[in-house]
Order: C-alpha cells, then sequence, then structure tokens
C-alpha cells in the first residue's frame, strides 16, 4: 500500500511538471507574448494583439501538442521493443522501421527524377513526405510481420529488422551519391527532425495514430509482465505468445512509423525513457511503467524542445540533435549504474 501511495504522488508530480513544461514551451519563440496574454488564449479569451493569437494557436500551441504525442508514442514503443526482445538497448526503431522511411523520403526528396513530372509536385508536398515515408515503413513492417511468422526465436526477429534496416540505409546512401547538393540539404533537415511544421489537421491525425497505437499497446500490457520471465513462462499461463508478439510488432510500428512519417526521426526517447520510468517508479509492471513511461516520455520532450528553442535567442537547434545529446548520456549512466549493482 506504501508503495501504491508512492506511485500516486510520483504520478501527481509528474502531471504538474508536464503542465509547467507545456505553459514554459507555448511561452518561448522570437517572438515575446506576456504570460497573461498567453493564459487568455488558453482559455479562449481575446488577446490583445491579433498576431498573438495567430502565433499562439497556429504554431506554438500545435507543436507543443506535437511533443507530447511524439514522446508518448516513441517512448511506449521502446518499452514494448525492450520487453519483447528482453534487450535494454531495444528502441522503436530496432525493426528497420525508421530506415524504411527514410528511404521512401530519399526516394522523393534525392530520387524524384525517376518518377512521373505530374508525381513530383503531389509526393514533393508535406502529406506527400508523409505518404512516402509511411509507405517506406509499412513496407519494412510486412517484410518483418512475413519473416516472423517463419521464426519462432524472438531474437531472430531483431536481426531480421536490424538487418532490413542495414539493407534500406545502403538504398539511401546510393542515392545521396549521385543526388544535388539542394536535395541532399533537404533530406538532412528532414532527418534532423522538426517538431514545428505540422498544422492542426497533420496534429489531429498524428493523435489518432498515436491513440490507435496506445490502445494496442494497451491491450498487451498483462502479457508483457509474463513476457518479462520468457516465452515458455507466457506460454504456461495460457498466453498466445505469436498474437502478442504480432500484436506488439503492429502496434509499436504504428506508433514509430506514424511519428517518423510526420516529423521525422527522433532518437534516444524511445531508448531511453523506459529506463528512466523504470528507474524513477522502482517497479517491473507494466501497468505501472505504461502510465509512468507516457508522462516521462511528454515531459521529457517538451524539456528538449524547450532547450532546442535556446530561450533568449532567435536560434533554434534541431530537435534530434538535443534528444541525442540528453538521451545519450542517460543511457550511458543508466548501463553503468546496472553494471555497478550486478
Amino acid at each position: 500500500m506504501l508503495n501504491n501511495k508512492k506511485h500516486y504522488f510520483l504520478f501527481i508530480a509528474l502531471l504538474v511538471v508536464l503542465i509547467i513544461l507545456f505553459f514554459i514551451n507555448i511561452s518561448l519563440g522570437s517572438i515575446n507574448i506576456p504570460n497573461e496574454e498567453i493564459l487568455k488564449g488558453l482559455f479562449n479569451q481575446k488577446m490583445s494583439k491579433e498576431s498573438w493569437e495567430i502565433i499562439l494557436y497556429n504554431f506554438r500551441l500545435p507543436k507543443a501538442f506535437t511533443a507530447i504525442l511524439v514522446g508518448m508514442a516513441l517512448s511506449i514503443s521502446g518499452l514494448l521493443m525492450q520487453t519483447l526482445f528482453r534487450n535494454p538497448l531495444a528502441g522503436p526503431y530496432v525493426l528497420g522501421l525508421s530506415s524504411g522511411a527514410s528511404l521512401g523520403v530519399a526516394f522523393v526528396l534525392l530520387g524524384t527524377g525517376i518518377l512521373p513530372v505530374f508525381l513530383t509536385d503531389i509526393f514533393l508536398s508535406s502529406y506527400g513526405i508523409v505518404f512516402a515515408s509511411g509507405l517506406g515503413s509499412a513496407l519494412v513492417l510486412i517484410a518483418v510481420l512475413l519473416v516472423s511468422q517463419k521464426l519462432k526465436d524472438t531474437m531472430a526477429i531483431l536481426i531480421v529488422g536490424l538487418m532490413f534496416g542495414s539493407l534500406t540505409s545502403a538504398i539511401v546512401s546510393v542515392l545521396t551519391y549521385f543526388t544535388t547538393a539542394e536535395q541532399l540539404q533537404k533530406f538532412t533537415f528532414w532527418s534532423l527532425g522538426s517538431l514545428a511544421n505540422l498544422s492542426w489537421k497533420e496534429v489531429s491525425l498524428l493523435a489518432i495514430l498515436t491513440f490507435i497505437g496506445l490502445s494496442l499497446s494497451f491491450l498487451v500490457i498483462k502479457p508483457l509482465d509474463a513476457l518479462l520471465l520468457g516465452e515458455r513462462y507466457a506460454n504456461s499461463l495460457g498466453i498466445d505468445f505469436k498474437k502478442t508478439r504480432i500484436i506488439i510488432i503492429i502496434a509499436t510500428s504504428i506508433l514509430a512509423g506514424s511519428i517518423t512519417a510526420f516529423v521525422g526521426p527522433i532518437a534516444f526517447i524511445g531508448l531511453a525513457v523506459p529506463h528512466m520510468a523504470k528507474l524513477v517508479f522502482q517497479t517491473s509492471n507494466h501497468f505501472t511503467l505504461f502510465w509512468s513511461t507516457l508522462l516521462l516520455g511528454a515531459i521529457i520532450l517538451l524539456f528538449c524542445d524547450i532547450i532546442a528553442q535556446l530561450p533568449g535567442s532567435d536560434l533554434t537547434l534541431p530537435i534530434n540533435a538535443i534528444t541525442s545529446m540528453i538521451g545519450a548520456p542517460i543511457v550511458i549512466w543508466l548501463l553503468v549504474r546496472k553494471r555497478s549493482f550486478n
């Protein structure tokens, strides 16, 4: 009971931190908007300047909500992969989904010469990039699912995913070798990730996909607890391991694939946040880890976005660079800490 009370307190604390970081996030930018005006906007009251309303409603709020969705989706997909493969270094992109998405975008940005002229303009639009990225992820997912039907060993699926990732990365490298500097620059900007380019329609679509992925993830919470002790133990409890594995792979693909399609590849969030949740809550119960990972993922990405905005400056750093700089030391520290206790 004491442990439950401790968890309740931690959840409340995380919610408070999330709200504070959300407000800080939407208050920062090249245009200074007074805090009282932002509060007016949040409570649907008329702001003093129309330009402030446009900035808040059309730019800052969509970006903040995107950060929350991305943080939640990548963190949960990372938790699913780490439990399925029982590997602390597994992340949302180990199945090669990010590489598949990159390949789809690379064909559009680097290889548009192979497309008919009337398709070029369509694919170079924002939705065209999303479609190409999603298609690349979906093709890799289908390939992984087909191979997984032939494999009984879960670790073999991990290796297959990594091989698909290596193959698609190699094709991307070939495309970059033959492209122009301008095309290469566009692809590089996409690969750095961005939370700031989504409209409310795109945020809504991303929210729907995230909800579907999270709902599928929630369905396998109990089997995930059993998977910690291995496939045989899960089967002895009557769990259909093959079905559970497919649901986990599909949920991860929806979450990681949709995020990559809309904002580009975001590193280390899915790898680091599940470890942080386990460290903070001191539990392996996946019901607790599910909700704590959701909150921590949103908090960490909001924090990274705040750092990326360089408060007091007009410059904005790539979000992928910030998540890597913050996430990599966390993973190293967690591994060293775990090693010292063994």
